[in-house]
Order: structure tokens, then C-alpha cells, then sequence
């Protein structure tokens, strides 16, 4: 595109370490040099993308990403990066069609299901027998189970869903489907399939249409009723804290926190459960002063503990992970902690959520400032009472 080819190779080695280490301003100022006259490589554009979307600038991200795309519409991690900032933007019409593109990413290849079967596009199919699979984190599970019964009514299809054994007995008491099947099993025979995540594309889903009918996952009542004599003697109001995600999640360096940068939010008043699973676990040990802590994490062994605690907590205080997207489904009250540039599903400075009504959005300010948002949710805090 450009008359004097710049060594690009040489500037990705430059670039790449200064992306790396979120040093996207200086990132930023070595591209422009090269992009200065407003043409240059795709490689390039595609880093000086990555370099500013960190900063907020989503609008001039995607004006970036529009043009990889209308130039290299076959590099589908252009095209899966589009969408991730269309739908952060609520443009879900556009969004959830570049979505389909995460099939094709190195990183995707083992989630694809090899179906030898066509995908359901969102048509009536009655007679047919339609095969609805989950294929990512929980969370997205959590989260998207509330769409099964929107494709039964609008398939009119027999439907089987599938689901990984961790989610499978919550699963088992949502609605929408014939037959239930864990992951890995062989399910009945199909005609057409579609996985969660593609349900919004296939039934063109809204922002209006959200919620739906909430709460659409409830918790088992003999799990409600152990824990319910667990918690009894701890003083109200009962705070559940998550404050890390699972580590090997691509963003989990922007979306965790340590328990220590939490003390803000500790009081006396208030006592505080640890349903922190995972590394971060340990923490939990050392509660920064003042804060009354109990740790559960040890007395959690699956999705239907941690469902129960949420259905007895009077909130959920907690990072971008499963367990907001199983409170929310829930139906219980819940404060998300978000980075400056959240994942697409929270939007754009809402602060509160067409996903789940019951959730309230807390951002940062700024990139790396969790000081707000403790103080934000601290000053809230004593308002809280027993909801």
C-alpha cells in the first residue's frame, strides 16, 4: 500500500514486547512513524489496533479493524476482533456475524465440533430434532442457557442439549429442551445443531430482547438447605468475594486483582465468604485487616455449592468470571468489578447490565485503576443492609 516497504519484521520485533508488557503508548508512537501517511502494511495497522483498543479508543479500533477486513476479508482474526468490538459496541446484528469467526482461530480449532450435520440458522424445523452444545467457559454456558428455550419455541424442534458434566445437573433444572446429554457422551441421533454461542446469531438476537425470564438456573434446595446451616451463626449481610478469574484466561492479567487490593470494601459490619477457587485461593488465609473473611473455597466442590451460597449471600462482590454469570442467571444481586476495557458482554459505560438485572457494573476509570472502583463499591457498601 505503501511506496517505501517498511521492515516489517524489524518493527514487529520492536512493537510486539511493548504490547506485551502494556506499553501501548509507546507501542502506539513507534507505529505511527510508519503510518504516517495514512497507508502501510495490514500487519502493521492490525498492531497499531492492539495498541489503541487497550487505551479506550474502541471507535477508532474499529474504524482500524473495518478497513483489515474490507482488505483481508480471509484473516479471520481480524474478522474475530471486529466483533468483539462490535458487540462491545451493542451492534450485535454485525457483531455476532464476525463472531462466527472464532471457529477458524488456532486457539478455537479444539472447541469446533466436527458435525456432520448442517448448522440450525433459525428457522422452524418442527419435526426435526435439533442439537444445542455448549463449546466454551462456564460462564458463556451460564450465560447463554437462557436462549435455549427461545430456539425450542422458535425451531418448534425436538431439542437435545448438550453440556460439560460441570454445568449438567444446574442444566438439568432450566428448560427448553427434550433430552439433556453430558459432554463426551454420544447424544441421540440430529438433524441440524447449533452451539450456545451461536444461538444469537442464528435467532438475531437484540439488546431489547434481553433479559428474558429471569432467574432461568435455580439452585438444588438440599444444597440450599446444607448451606443455609453452614452460614447460619455468620452476621448479615453475607458478602460473597471472587477476586481472580482462572489464570489462563487471555485477559486475566486486566480482569484479576489480589485479596489485598480489596481492603477498601472491608468494615466490621459486613461479613465477607471466600468462594474464590483456584491459585488465588490461598489468599484467603490473609485477609487484609479489618475485613471479616470466612473462607468456603475448600468446602466447594462444584457449581452446585457455589450456587446455593449465592442464593443464601445478600451479594456477590466479584471479578469478570462464571460465578457472575451463574448469579446473574440466578437471579441474585451481584457487583462486577470491570477493567477499563471489560470483555464485550458488559458494553460500554453502563453501569448496569441488559444481561441480568440484578448486576451492577463498577469500572475503572482509567487503565489499572481498581482504586475507584473500590471506592465506588465502598461507599455503597454500608447502604447495602440485608437485601
Amino acid at each position: 500500500m505503501s511506496n517505501s516497504m517498511p521492515d516489517v519484521p524489524a518493527i514487529e520485533r520492536q512493537v510486539q514486547p511493548l504490547i506485551a508488557a502494556a506499553r501501548f503508548e509507546q507501542a502506539e508512537a513507534l507505529l505511527r512513524m510508519h503510518l504516517a501517511s495514512g497507508s502501510g502494511p495490514l500487519a502493521l495497522w492490525k498492531l497499531l489496533a492492539a495498541a489503541i483498543r487497550p487505551q479506550g479508543r474502541i471507535a477508532e479500533t474499529r474504524a482500524i479493524q473495518e478497513m483489515l477486513v474490507a482488505h483481508a476479508p480471509g484473516d479471520f482474526s481480524t474478522r474475530f476482533d471486529l466483533s468483539e468490538t462490535l458487540l462491545l459496541l451493542g451492534e450485535f446484528d454485525r457483531g455476532w456475524r464476525e463472531y462466527h469467526y472464532r471457529y477458524s482461530l488456532a486457539h478455537t480449532t479444539g472447541i469446533e465440533r466436527k458435525v456432520q450435520r448442517p448448522r440450525w440458522d433459525g428457522r422452524a424445523i418442527a419435526g426435526k430434532t435439533l442439537l444445542i452444545h455448549d463449546e466454551q467457559g462456564f460462564g458463556d454456558t451460564f450465560q447463554f442457557m437462557r436462549m435455549v428455550p427461545w430456539a425450542k419455541a422458535r425451531s418448534g424442534a425436538r431439542v437435545i442439549l448438550e453440556v460439560n458434566a460441570q454445568t449438567l445437573s444446574l442444566a438439568q433444572r432450566s428448560e427448553g429442551f427434550d433430552e439433556i446429554v453430558v459432554r463426551g457422551s454420544l447424544p441421540p441421533a440430529f438433524d441440524v445443531h447449533c452451539e450456545m454461542m451461536n444461538l444469537p446469531m442464528a435467532m438475531g438476537l437484540k439488546l431489547t430482547d434481553l433479559p428474558g425470564a429471569m432467574p432461568y438456573l435455580s439452585a438444588d434446595p438440599q444444597r440450599v438447605a446444607k448451606w443455609r446451616q453452614r452460614l447460619a451463626d455468620l452476621p448479615r449481610p453475607l458478602v460473597a468475594l471472587v477476586w481472580a478469574g482462572r489464570p489462563t484466561h487471555f485477559n486475566d492479567v486486566n480482569r484479576s486483582l489480589t485479596l489485598a487490593q480489596l481492603a477498601p470494601l472491608a468494615r466490621p459490619d459486613v461479613t465477607f465468604l471466600s468462594i474464590q477457587k483456584g491459585p488465588a485461593e490461598v489468599q484467603a488465609g490473609d485477609p487484609p485487616a479489618g475485613m471479616s473473611l470466612v473462607s468456603l473455597s475448600d468446602e466447594i466442590s462444584d457449581f452446585e455449592d457455589t450456587a446455593a451460597i449465592l442464593s443464601i449471600a445478600d451479594l456477590l462482590i466479584s471479578v469478570d468470571s462464571a460465578p457472575v454469570h451463574l448469579a446473574g442467571a440466578l437471579g441474585r444481586p451481584v457487583w462486577v468489578m470491570l477493567p477499563f476495557v471489560p470483555d464485550w458482554r458488559w458494553l460500554l459505560e453502563r453501569h448496569d447490565t441488559p444481561w441480568y438485572p440484578a448486576t451492577r457494573l463498577f469500572r475503572q476509570a482509567s487503565r489499572g485503576d481498581w482504586g475507584s472502583v473500590m471506592a465506588a463499591m465502598a461507599a455503597e457498601l454500608p447502604a447495602k443492609g440485608q437485601s
